[in-house]
């Protein structure tokens, strides 16, 4: 991305953010409106280019939520965020208590950026001149709203579920950009389908080939799919978006290639799994320097496994951090790999009963994994239960801090898996069983009372 881009981006945004915030929220520094306020195509790039709001803003709710992780009670004891604490023990309420700053507003800012530029494009002509540049645009648009809407649900909705998502209620699908415009909160059902409509009408704009890792791309847009349908539980689905994106792009990064001890082994540079690039948002609870893996998760991994030493390093009181995001030193990727896309296709292949094509699919990818001085064993399995069983722990190990485990529990325990979660603080033992109302996270106060919308039941 050219310096241009950058700096034509951020006024862009500066006026879209004043125009929805308003001036002494954000900046009193007055901007020129003739300088800002995007008229072209290269200007609607420009915002999509924006990679603070467009990139960097997963919400990190779920896996404040998730079990892939624990603190200490000293550590716990540290956090000054009184909402994370609280989301650490799976409160009921005040999550996001005097904290503006939230997944809901970060993940609405950046569906209200998708919206400009896709409402700003209708003011525009396609031509044979601008086609490439505007369809390519237009698709980002569509991809990350998509993307957001999806993510949101993970974190404010219940479990997809096909026979209640007509009920279940789901997102305000906000398509325009204003914020006097009175707002409901769709229905599951309505929201997915929403997403859907997206992700598919993105796959016909973008391209095959990106000009940035940051914007998607085809196979990206596939990848996304195959992970929505994933989480609805529509496995047929799934694996069909999965082996799009696999036919575009079915890179596997042999973790021989890697300096293991490195600070962070996976870098953006080295890192030929990476479709398309997205980051969580930060959250002090869960960074290195107080979040470490639970020795239960850490000694899952076989002797041989380069992951051990790839994702994990020893901290002086013998637990472990995690050093093994797929997007280096940058934060916690929440992007499209395709050692996820494998994942998926292996599971949907054994809950299809194609046992031993899932467990060669799935070896394809550990192997990469597996220090080449060593023998690698295949991982096997007999029946349909026990191929998932191995698959979906895999699954988890591979695709650890990587905001997927929140969504994975409450699509699993749809399915029946009763996975239930606890953890103990200061002798306390806090629990959260399987399909709880809590699994669906409040919504913010201050959200409610502004805009009237129905709280998640707890």
């Amino acid at each position: 991305m050219n310096r241009y881009y950058k700096i034509n981006a951020a006024g862009i945004m500066i006026c879209f953010l004043l125009s929805l915030f308003g001036c002494k929220k954000f900046l009193d520094e007055k901007y020129s409106k003739k300088q800002v306020v995007p008229t072209t195509v290269e200007d609607f790039q420009a915002i999509m280019d924006y990679t603070t709001i467009i990139n960097m803003n997963t919400p990190f709710s779920g896996e404040v939520s998730a079990t892939d992780y624990e603190l200490s009670d000293a550590k716990w004891a540290g956090i000054t965020a009184e909402g994370h604490r609280r989301m650490y023990t799976w409160e009921k309420d005040n999550l996001y208590s005097n904290d503006p700053y939230n997944d809901w507003m970060y993940t609405y800012r950046s569906v209200y950026s998708c919206n400009a530029v896709l409402i700003g494009l209708q003011d525009i002509s396609r031509s044979a001149a601008n086609a490439v540049a505007y369809d390519n645009v237009k698709g980002q648009a569509l991809f990350f709203r998509a993307g957001y809407f999806l993510e949101g649900s993970f974190v404010f909705c219940l479990a997809y579920d096909k026979t209640t998502s007509g009920s279940d209620l789901g997102l305000p699908i906000k398509k325009n950009t204003d914020f006097n415009e009175s707002y409901t909160r769709s229905s599951l059902e309505q929201t997915f389908n929403q997403i859907l409509q997206d992700l598919k009408a993105s796959v016909g704009l973008l391209p095959i080939i990106p000009l940035s890792p940051y914007r998607p791309c085809k196979a990206a847009a596939y990848g996304l799919l195959s992970r929505a349908y994933l989480y609805m539980r529509n496995y047929e689905e799934a694996e069909l978006y999965a082996d799009s994106c696999l036919a575009l792009n079915s890179n596997i990064l042999d973790y021989n290639t890697l300096t293991l001890t490195a600070a962070n082994p996976i870098s953006q540079v080295n890192n030929t799994e990476a479709i398309h690039f997205k980051i969580m948002n930060a959250a002090p609870i869960i960074a290195a320097y107080n979040a470490t893996i639970p020795l239960e998760l850490y000694n899952s991994y076989r002797p041989g496994d380069l992951r051990k030493t790839a994702f994990f390093k020893l901290n002086d009181d013998g637990s472990y951090r995690f050093k093994g995001s797929y997007a280096g030193a940058n934060g916690f990727f929440t992007g499209i790999a395709t050692d996820e896309l494998y994942l998926i296709k292996a599971e949907c292949m054994a809950r299809k009963g194609a046992v031993q094509e899932s467990m060669a699919l799935l070896n394809r990818l550990l192997i990469k994994r597996w220090d080449k001085t060593k023998v690698y064993i295949d991982l096997s399995a007999s029946d349909t239960a026990s191929a998932l069983a191995v698959i979906l722990l895999e699954r988890r190990k591979e695709l650890l801090i990587r905001s997927l485990r929140w969504m994975d529990i409450k699509r699993l325990n749809k399915g029946g898996a009763n996975i239930s979660l606890s953890r103990t603080l200061n002798g306390k033992v806090y629990t959260l069983p399987a399909n709880d109302l809590r699994f669906a996270l409040p919504i913010p106060d201050d959200i409610i009372a502004f805009s009237g919308i129905e709280q998640n039941k707890r």
